[in-house]
């Protein structure tokens, strides 16, 4: 009797426990579905800076910046020279305030395209600002230069395009060499008459095909093109490094009062983890003005 009730207590713990186990794992196999439905969205996390003379620097740090943007004609190639540079990477030293890329890579007279392209001239100084930039500890390279881009009245627009492509691939060699990334900027109508949407830009990226060729967002631009910002979530695999300011005037967020969340919100939903870089060229009060806008786009930010 009391190996039979042995061996029925031990059948029925072993059906229980199966039945206990195999609950379980289909309880898992249900909250894994579950949890892979219910997947967060990716995590944004939008460092700012603001493109301004390096003599700028300290203030931005005060402010919460966490880098500043500089050009590449006044800091990495500077028109006094050799020297000149000389001064400016001991400042970078001396301050340690991050430069994470430069703009106006090229002059307007150094042309992609067109009957006076001059690939050879552009090469060589894209080089030397990325050598530079390389030993500045910096990032990126920003390739808008509108008025090297301008297509003249007449020309093939084909092309063109083929030119600026070519000149791009040839750069992208040397922003390897130097682990530099360029990131190509739409820049809106008013400016150049080419390379003037998201869509237009991926395409020259697309071309090139490297991992160091990628794209510039400036909502100033995509704004003044009424470009909407499901364009950022469309190309958003594509996009490095951001810039901003505001439509009218290309103010600071705050001068005019535009909002920006709805961008913010698509750079957001792409988990965008780069730099948003308020681009502006003329204020009254750099001071004041500045520190407004890094106030208003930090709400903003945080509101989208």
């Amino acid at each position: 009797m009391t190996l039979t009730k042995n061996l029925t207590t031990r059948r029925t713990f072993l059906k229980t426990t199966a039945g206990t186990v195999a609950g379980l794992t289909a309880f898992s196999s249900a909250m894994a579905g579950k949890l892979i439905s219910l997947e967060s969205p990716p995590v944004s996390k939008i460092s700012l800076g603001v493109f301004a003379s390096y003599d700028h620097a300290q203030y931005l740090r005060g402010l919460g910046c966490s880098y500043i943007e500089e050009s590449v004609g006044g800091f990495l190639i500077p028109k006094e020279g050799d020297t000149r540079f000389g001064q400016n990477l001991d400042s970078l030293h001396s301050l340690k305030f991050p430069i994470w890329s430069y703009v106006i890579l090229l002059p307007g007279e150094l042309k992609t395209l067109g009957p006076d392209a001059n690939h050879d001239a552009i090469l060589k100084r894209t080089e030397l600002a990325l050598k530079r930039a390389k030993e500045c500890g910096s990032q990126y390279i920003v390739f808008g230069s509108g008025g090297s881009r301008i297509i003249p009245a007449g020309y093939d627009r084909e092309k063109a395009k083929q030119q600026h492509i070519d000149v791009t691939r040839k750069m992208a060699p040397l922003a390897e060499k130097y682990d530099i990334t360029i990131a190509v900027e739409p820049l809106n109508r008013g400016e150049t008459n080419f390379i003037n949407s998201l869509a237009e830009g991926v395409e020259i990226v697309e071309a090139v095909k490297s991992t160091h060729v990628r794209l510039l967002c400036d909502i100033y631009h995509m704004l003044k093109e009424d470009e909407s910002p499901d364009e950022i979530v469309k190309y958003g695999k594509h996009i490095v490094h951001c810039h901003i300011a505001e439509k009218q005037d290309r103010t600071p967020p705050g001068v005019k009062g535009d909002d920006f969340r709805p961008y913010l919100r698509a750079l957001k939903k792409i988990g965008y983890n780069g730099g948003l870089s308020i681009e502006c060229f003329k204020y009254t009060d750099f001071d004041s003005e500045i520190k407004t806008g890094i106030e208003v786009l930090k709400k903003q930010i945080l509101e989208a």
